[in-house]
């Protein structure tokens, strides 16, 4: 029997808050922001074949999670998987890009809120420029904007998950109702028409090499959706319902990206749309493109939807980063601190504060310098997928002749294929990410990013390895997966 305290997480989440943390998350502010860099890196229709690829591939993957959610509904999400399949050497691995992945999106969400002050009050947000970074300019208001969000979120946080759900639904409802709102005005506006899509693909690479480019970011587009494992251990109501809340989630993010980008291309040419906007350095083109048939309306119409993107974003991933930290925490790899519990909340706030005081370091390094560590970041999401499927992989069985390391092995020939199909999916990510040749690798300052996190993670574990490997197998166990033997 282990005998080492072993901390828990209340059960307070409903099934639709759940669904509302993996959507908003995965929504966030990219689609109301990045329509416009996407077009111009593979045309209207490349984005929009690239981004349901993707939300295809995500739902395959969202069967191995949907899995290993109902046999372990425990909070960790692939920290534990990798350690159920890998052992602890690997969990950390994926524990460890994860919570990087996580906190720089927290920081992006952050820094998007300041890049729509920017829209709204140029001249404002301009003054007490400091200084610049990577051709960004920094100042003390977008500094405070995105600090205060951060330390708001944080409190927020903190008063508990029922709290964060509630808010989380609310937010995600107006966010639809904005996409709505926006999409009604193109079909009824002067304006706005489908012909100006065309090309549907950028002239100058192949349509196969756009449609690869952003199917690329497929991991940081949908992260959102393990959002849900990582809160498995608060449900209150039965694990098994979460791999529909996971279809429900990534289908209805594909759709809300897929509106925005025709959307936003259908204004006006979009050739010219973008030739607008190099001209006159706009900070927020899709804002310029909506502008330019709803007017100020539609300004504030997609401002308050962006506002609710960045809050579910900031909302959803402060709640994956601290139950990621808590897990690891609990399992004596990261220090123990992580795994107290709030006296009046009972929540995770060690995790909340750590990610809000890195995150507030963001800020003063501009945007363009986050934008590489988050890009970065998405190799660390396609490590977690991977872990995640090639364990439930692990739990499949082709049929009752195949030879099973455990008698719980699983006959299930359809889903064994669709992790195995999960595992190359998050290997070509990888490879569409790292190798130079790729259409969507990584620039340099990236690489340079994931060389750099790659080394702290080394000597963070060299540190804390004698201590971690301490703990013998079952009390580990039971310590990850509240039982002794998997």
């Amino acid at each position: 029997m282990a005998n080492r305290e072993r901390k828990k997480l209340e059960k307070s989440l409903k099934p639709h808050w759940v669904w509302a943390i993996a959507f908003g998350s995965a929504i966030g502010w990219g689609a109301f922001v990045l329509p416009t860099d996407w077009i111009g890196q593979a045309g209207p229709i490349g984005v929009v074949i690239g981004l349901l690829l993707g939300a295809a591939l995500m739902m395959i993957i969202g069967v191995s999670y949907g899995f290993l959610i109902e046999k372990f509904p425990v909070t960790g999400g692939e920290f534990a998987y990798a350690y159920i399949g890998f052992g602890r050497q690997f969990a950390f691995i994926a524990g460890w890009f994860l919570t990087l992945g996580y906190i720089c999106i927290v920081a992006l969400n952050a820094s998007a809120l300041a890049l729509l002050a920017k829209f709204l009050f140029p001249d404002l947000v301009r003054t007490g420029n400091m200084y610049t970074v990577a051709g960004y300019d920094v100042s003390i208001i977008q500094i405070a904007i995105a600090s205060l969000a951060l330390v708001l979120f944080a409190l927020l946080n903190i008063r508990g998950a029922s709290f964060s759900g509630q808010t989380q639904f609310i937010f995600s409802l107006i966010l639809i109702a904005g996409i709505a709102l926006l999409g009604i005005g193109a079909l009824f506006a002067d304006g706005p028409s489908l012909t100006n899509i065309t090309p549907a693909f950028t002239p100058d690479q192949t349509a196969l090499a756009s449609i690869l480019t952003i199917l690329a970011i497929a991991p940081f587009a949908y992260v959102g959706f393990d959002n849900i494992p990582q809160a498995a251990e608060e449900f209150e109501f039965e694990p098994k319902r979460a791999f529909g809340l996971i279809i429900w989630s990534l289908l209805a993010a594909g759709l809300a990206y897929s509106a925005m980008i025709f959307i936003t291309a259908s204004t006006m040419p979009w050739q010219e749309l973008l030739g607008q906007i190099q001209q006159t350095q706009s900070v927020w083109g899709t804002g310029d493109a909506i502008e330019s048939y709803l007017g100020r309306a539609g300004v504030f119409i997609i401002a308050v939807a962006v506002c609710m993107g960045i809050f579910t974003g900031l909302n959803g991933f402060y709640i994956s980063s601290s139950r990621l930290t808590f897990a690891m925490g609990r399992a004596k790899i990261l220090p123990s601190i992580f795994q107290k519990l709030h006296s009046k909340y009972r929540t995770p706030y060690v995790g909340i504060l750590f990610t809000m005081a890195i995150c507030l370091i963001a800020p003063w390094f501009g945007r363009q310098a986050l934008l590489w560590v988050v890009d970065m970041s998405s190799t660390g999401v396609a490590i977690a997928y991977f872990f995640c499927t090639a364990t439930a992989y692990k739990f499949f069985r082709w049929s009752e002749s195949q030879p099973s390391k455990t008698h719980t092995a699983t006959v299930a020939p359809g889903r064994k294929l669709l992790s195995l199909i999960g595992m190359i999916s998050s290997l070509g990510f990888l490879v569409l990410l790292l190798f130079p040749w790729s259409p969507a690798s990584l620039g340099k300052e990236s690489y340079i990013a994931l060389v750099i996190w790659i080394l702290i993670g080394v000597l963070f574990y060299l540190f804390n390895s004698k201590r971690y490997n301490s703990i013998d197998r079952k009390e580990m166990n039971y310590l990850i997966l509240e039982k002794e033997e998997i």
